[in-house]
């Protein structure tokens, strides 16, 4: 059963100041996948670094003329545009970094926020629909819960292709290889480190192709993904991070 919540219903927030960032010198989203890696009518936009979210990297997915966003892109008139041509059904939020300026993009957009359940009450402003351990939000596509990084952090899978985004639950390593990374704001070191292995125990080589972080993509130089994931998150040596001192 799909979620089927109804956004807040609050007017469009074109009185919130653009992001100055952005607006004279911002790039519209890269197409980093499409209809070869998806299939016929799907493809994945990859948003530039947005440093309301510590250089966090949103996606946008399309399908059919209907979209998901995930993660908050940096709040600006080229994103603005690009995402007024869509139609976004969900913006999923994949950990609490992510946020940005959540408010104001479902305001503006009027459509359906998904967070993991125990970082709901972050977005008091507007309604949002909430999920325990997964919640799909099409056929094609389910939100797991893979806590560690914080507390609700969680990956969205997208089947076709075999499209894993992690937030930061897995972030390239300085090879562009996908690793946990534990930080002095990691919430539970060894629950991600957990939540690690149980991807590769849920996923394969024919159904985990590809990995989109949601931040440090310069370390993929310019490919926009991590191929060969599954075969990639395989080889972490999980008993080594064990001990990890955290990096930052």
């Amino acid at each position: 059963m799909y979620p089927d919540s109804q956004p807040s219903g609050v007017a469009s927030s074109a009185a919130t100041p653009l992001d100055p960032q952005s607006s004279s010198n911002a790039k519209p989203p890269r197409l980093i996948l499409d209809t070869t890696h998806l299939g016929s009518g799907r493809s994945v936009y990859a948003f530039s670094p947005n440093r309301d979210t510590l250089g966090g990297t949103a996606y946008f997915i399309v399908e059919n003329g209907e979209g998901i966003l995930i993660d908050c892109p940096a709040w600006n008139d080229v994103n603005q545009r690009f995402l007024q041509e869509h139609s976004v059904r969900w913006f999923l939020i994949t950990h609490r970094g992510g946020l940005g300026k959540t408010v104001q993009w479902q305001q503006h957009l009027q459509c359906d926020v998904l967070i993991q359940e125990q970082e709901a009450y972050l977005l008091p402003e507007i309604t949002v629909t909430t999920f325990h351990r997964e919640c799909e939000l099409s056929p094609s596509a389910q939100a797991l819960w893979t806590s560690g990084h914080s507390p609700g952090s969680a990956c969205l899978y997208y089947q076709p292709g075999g499209v894993l985004f992690t937030g930061r639950h897995l972030l390239p390593d300085r090879n562009g290889n996908p690793a946990p990374l534990r930080t002095s704001k990691t919430f539970h070191w060894p629950r991600q480190l957990r939540n690690t292995a149980d991807l590769r125990s849920r996923f394969s080589p024919e159904t985990l192709r590809y990995i989109c972080p949601g931040a440090s993509t310069g370390s993929l130089r310019g490919q926009g993904y991590i191929d060969h994931a599954y075969e990639k998150l395989a080889a972490i040596d999980l008993d080594a991070l064990q001990g990890a001192i955290p990096l930052l």
